[in-house]
């Protein structure tokens, strides 16, 4: 399917709710229709085209030993090239981060996330080798986690610091700034991934926020 050059491109670079996997199972995921991209896509209709670049397990920056190529640094900028022209970057990683395995502070993970900001502004993705705007989000915090309880110990009070953390990376880096905490609650079925109401009211909150920027 060709693209038109007049659509606005909206690339959306995150992990498992990026990618919409569904409460409680391993590889299962919502259809388009319910996933938060998919929503976005048809709200705002055929004068965009917005791009889902979701894989479960996504860190910012770290190497995960038992999953390979889950390094969110490595593959973003092939990501950008691939899709390029970009317009709108959202950006939403750091749970996986939360991960006991990696020690991972709360500030760290904003700070790496920030880094990821900053390759994209400086990615030259745009438009004319511009650079595309960046939608920083700061993923929700977790629910009280069941399957994932070893997994992730000690993630659900470093996760209750990225909306302040991450607000404050988006500010020193210029770049738009959604917190996804004020809108979604992890599911109660595994403390991590959403529910379907979860993925409409981000979606609704993301189209608020892109058309009061005119995209």
């Amino acid at each position: 399917m060709s693209r038109d050059t007049d659509e606005i491109v909206i690339l959306c670079y995150g992990d498992s709710n990026t990618r919409g996997s569904i409460p409680c199972t391993s590889h299962e995921r919502y259809p388009r229709s319910i996933r938060w991209p998919g929503r976005l896509q048809s709200i705002l209709g055929t004068h965009y085209h917005v791009i889902e670049e979701g894989l479960g397990g996504r860190t910012t920056c770290l190497e995960d030993p038992q999953e390979e190529g889950r390094n969110g640094m490595a593959s973003l900028l092939p990501c950008l090239r691939s899709h390029r022209p970009i317009d709108v970057v959202i950006l939403m990683l750091g749970t996986n981060d939360l991960k006991a395995e990696f020690s991972a502070s709360a500030q760290s993970i904003a700070q790496n996330a920030g880094e990821l900001v900053r390759i994209i502004q400086t990615s030259q993705a745009g438009r004319k080798n511009g650079n595309p705007q960046v939608l920083m989000v700061a993923p929700p915090p977790l629910g009280k986690l069941s399957l994932f309880k070893d997994e992730f110990a000690g993630g659900e009070e470093k996760s209750k610091l990225f909306g302040d953390l991450y607000r404050k990376q988006a500010k020193e880096l210029g770049c738009l700034f959604l917190d996804a905490g004020e809108f979604i609650i992890s599911s109660k079925l595994d403390g991590i991934h959403w529910e379907e109401c979860g993925h409409r009211k981000f979606a609704a909150a993301v189209v608020q926020l892109l058309l009061g920027q005119k995209y």
